[in-house]
């Protein structure tokens, strides 16, 4: 999973840390979570394994390969700027058509026909682990995810249900759909890292400064790791899902870590998603570790073990695989922003950005963030037949 040339100090006792759970069932004395005690692997007609995505582009990348031509993707491209999605999704609730599988396989494959990017990114989101667990929450359109009540005492983590592979059924059926008519093409899976998810939780909706888990940290200290191990388990148990179902990669996604210092995010976030990957490591998918505002923060992303960093817009690559020390494979990182400028202006940032990410063991071409919602879907077509008429070399 981790190249012999990552594998050294904090990522081989990641390693480590892993192989002793499976052993002796915990890790630094937690209680192990569901997927050591429950460890399956990949199906032999899995698409990493009967031949279909093992060699594409997305995935040779991943793995410090040559890959036949520059891979590229899109944080949420599945929808959002597509006329094809809003007419699909027209008077669905966003966590509803997460959770019917037909819809949420559809909606994953549009931008693939449009585009021809190199990979799928499962259309779901990052709380939907905490609905099939049964927690209360929804999406507030003009808002973002909201819980019924906030969780900020050791009762309330004590009170939270356990989300089970049962409920997690959905998720599986939407991937196996998905992965039938993806073909060659991979799909990534992804889930809220522990730290977003924990944030959304003590808060109750979303927040600027994320104060409530921060405080929480160092206030109560136990009660806080109860819960980022809880939201671990959920988070590693929905990644689990996808990649077993069919997903050839996974990507831990924490939107809000840049809003902590290094040490805090030693301290008190990265056991967590270490803890998150723990349930997916032995399937052998490639991983990925994406945050926004986490320059400072990429080699404590990278120690917690995984393949490829994903890197936001405001980093040069070069520049973060420097502090990388050259270890492993990056993704990103055109600008948002500029999907909105004059084509010169944004084809010559495309460039410097395939330039700066030549240093990097492997280049995965992606956004340093999200799609926005008003860009044109044309252009985000164009930035594909740019990338691909670049050659790989």
């Amino acid at each position: 999973m981790i190249p012999a040339t990552a594998a050294a100090g904090p990522q081989r006792e990641t390693v480590c840390r892993y192989l002793l759970a499976l052993i002796f069932g915990t890790i630094d004395g937690m209680t192990p979570s569901p997927a050591v005690s429950a460890a399956g692997v990949l199906a032999a007609d899995h698409p990493l394994l009967d031949g279909r995505t093992a060699d594409s582009p997305l995935i040779t990348a991943y793995r410090g390969g040559k890959p036949s031509r520059r891979p590229v993707w899109f944080m949420r491209q599945a929808g959002r700027s597509l006329p094809e999605y809003l007419k699909v999704r027209e008077g669905i609730a966003m966590l509803d058509s997460c959770l019917r599988p037909e819809l949420a396989s559809e909606i994953t494959l549009q931008p693939v026909r449009r585009h021809d990017v190199d990979a799928g990114i499962f259309f779901s989101d990052i709380v939907i682990p905490l609905k099939l667990a049964g927690v209360g929450v929804d999406i507030v359109p003009g808002v973002g995810p909201v819980l019924d009540k906030p969780v900020r005492t050791a009762a309330d983590v004590a009170a939270l249900p356990q989300l089970t592979w049962e409920a997690l059924e959905p998720i599986r059926e939407a991937v196996r759909l998905t992965v039938a008519e993806l073909g060659k093409t991979p799909l990534i899976g992804f889930a809220g890292a522990p730290f977003t998810l924990a944030a959304y939780m003590v808060e109750g909706k979303p927040s600027r400064d994320h104060l409530g888990p921060r405080t929480m940290m160092h206030a109560d200290p136990d009660t806080w790791n109860a819960l980022a191990n809880w939201a671990a388990d959920a988070s590693g148990m929905f990644l689990q899902a996808q990649l077993e179902a069919g997903a050839s990669a996974a990507q831990l996604f924490d939107s809000w870590a840049g809003s902590l210092g290094l040490a805090d995010y030693t301290r008190f976030v990265a056991p967590a998603s270490s803890r998150a990957l723990d349930h997916v490591r032995h399937l052998g998918a490639p991983l990925i570790h994406f945050g926004t505002g986490t320059s400072e923060l990429l080699v404590a992303m990278r120690d917690v073990g995984v393949d490829v960093v994903g890197v936001d817009y405001r980093l040069p690559l070069d520049e973060a695989n420097r502090r990388l020390g050259g270890t492993v494979p990056l993704q990103g990182n055109i600008d948002p922003a500029l999907l909105s400028a004059p084509w010169d202006v944004l084809e010559a940032h495309v460039r410097e950005v395939i330039a700066a990410g030549s240093a990097a063991p492997g280049h995965v071409l992606n956004l340093g963030h999200g799609v926005p919602p008003e860009t044109d879907p044309a252009v985000l077509t164009r930035v594909v037949e740019l990338i691909h008429s670049i050659s790989p070399e």
